[in-house]
């Protein structure tokens, strides 16, 4: 149901991304802080749906697809504020893109693959990703001012989400391969099944 605790822990991730988005377009030290600590709030629930869910066995399709869908929705939208307010630079700017277009390309494959009811696992190696990932865009929210205000003006937060954020576009291509070959694999038995039982065969396409 979408009252369960999980499912509004999620829907509050979503809820969260114009207060967010509001708050950092302020410019200003104090917005940016208070949108990193909405981002951090927002990733606190990322982690807890989830355990929710397990603990007291709530698992539902809705909540199975308000998760990945919420995720995405998140990262998106930080990931365009940040480069339309030219907060990325130049050397943040083209992790970004690689990060956008592995969430494309695996949203892509989990959409066909659902068709054959095949489901792709998430691997350590993405939830590392993940953590890396929200870890940079932490960073990047708050940046150097935020850091001043704090009065921790050693703290180059810049610096460091835009690190964080190269860590996880690696690891993005890497994971993104995996899922890619997984998913054209399962893909490629379907097919093969179709035409032994004479139905008719899917297409493969790549654009």
């Amino acid at each position: 149901m979408i009252t369960d605790l999980p499912n509004v822990l999620t829907l509050s991730r979503i809820a969260a991304i114009p207060v967010l988005i509001v708050l950092a377009s302020l410019r200003l030290p104090a917005g940016d802080l208070a949108a990193c600590i909405v981002f951090v709030a927002a990733g606190v629930t990322d982690y807890l749906d989830g355990r929710l869910a397990r603990s007291r066995k709530q698992f539902s399709d809705l909540g199975r697809m308000l998760d990945p869908i919420a995720d995405k929705l998140l990262v998106g939208a930080i990931l365009i504020m940040l480069a339309g307010d030219g907060r990325l630079g130049p050397w943040g700017l083209y992790p970004a893109i690689i990060i956008m277009l592995r969430e494309i390309l695996v949203s892509g494959l989990r959409e066909f693959l659902a068709e054959i009811r095949v489901g792709l696992p998430v691997t350590r190696l993405a939830k590392w990703k993940t953590t890396a990932q929200m870890g940079a865009l932490g960073f990047l929210v708050a940046g150097d001012p935020t850091a001043r205000l704090l009065h921790l003006p050693w703290l180059h937060a810049w610096l460091i989400g835009t690190i964080l954020l190269w860590l996880s576009a690696i690891l993005t291509i890497v994971t993104g391969w995996d899922y890619l070959i997984a998913g054209l694999r399962h893909a490629e038995v379907g097919v093969h099944k179709r035409q032994d039982t004479g139905g008719p065969a899917s297409k493969i396409g790549l654009s």
